[in-house]
C-alpha cells in the first residue's frame, strides 16, 4: 500500500514545521494510523524542522534537538511519547538493537532520520516524509506517504 497523503513547497523552517505539526495532527486523530515516521532527506534538509513541529502539537513544550549524537531523543511532554532516532551512524541491525529501537517502537511515536540505513527494520505500515531541496536548495518539496 503506498498513499500519498499530503505534498507541499516549504519556503520556510516554518513551512517545514507546519508539515511536521499536520501529520502529528493526524496521527492523534486517528489511533488505527501508525506511530512511526520515517524521514528521509540531505543533510540540512530539515527533518529536524518537520520533528520540532510535530512536537508542537504531540509534546507541546518541547525543545527539539537534533539526536545526531545521542541517537535518540525522547519528547514526553504530551499523551503519547515521542522518540526521536538520527540512525546515521548506525552500521548494521546489531547497532539499531543495542539503542533499544524496537522497545521504543512499542512506547510511543518514533521519528526515524536516515531510516533507509535499516530497511529491514521498519513496520509494516509507517509514514515516510520525503523532505528534497529545490530552487538551489532555497526552498523544499515535502512528501508524506503512507506505506
Amino acid at each position: 500500500m503506498e498513499k500519498l497523503i499530503y505534498e507541499k513547497d516549504a519556503f520556510s523552517p516554518e513551512d517545514t514545521s507546519a508539515a511536521g505539526a499536520y501529520l502529528a495532527e493526524l496521527i492523534l486523530k486517528d489511533g488505527s494510523l501508525p506511530r512511526f515516521v520515517a524521514l528521509r532527506g540531505d543533510l540540512g534538509a530539515g527533518k529536524t524542522e518537520f520533528t520540532r513541529g510535530f512536537a508542537s502539537i504531540a509534546s507541546p513544550g518541547s525543545t527539539v534537538k537534533s539526536p545526531t549524537y545521542a541517537l535518540v531523543n525522547e519528547y514526553k511532554k504530551g499523551k503519547i511519547p515521542i522518540f526521536h532516532f538520527d540512525i546515521y551512524r548506525l552500521a548494521d541491525e546489531d547497532d539499531l538493537y543495542s539503542t533499544g529501537y524496537f522497545d521504543y517502537l512499542e512506547r510511543g511515536i518514533c521519528l526515524v532520520e536516515w531510516f533507509e540505513n535499516i530497511p529491514e527494520c521498519l513496520p509494516d505500515e509507517y509514514f515516510e516524509v520525503i523532505i528534497d531541496k529545490i530552487n538551489d536548495g532555497e526552498a523544499r518539496h515535502i512528501s508524506v506517504y503512507l506505506r
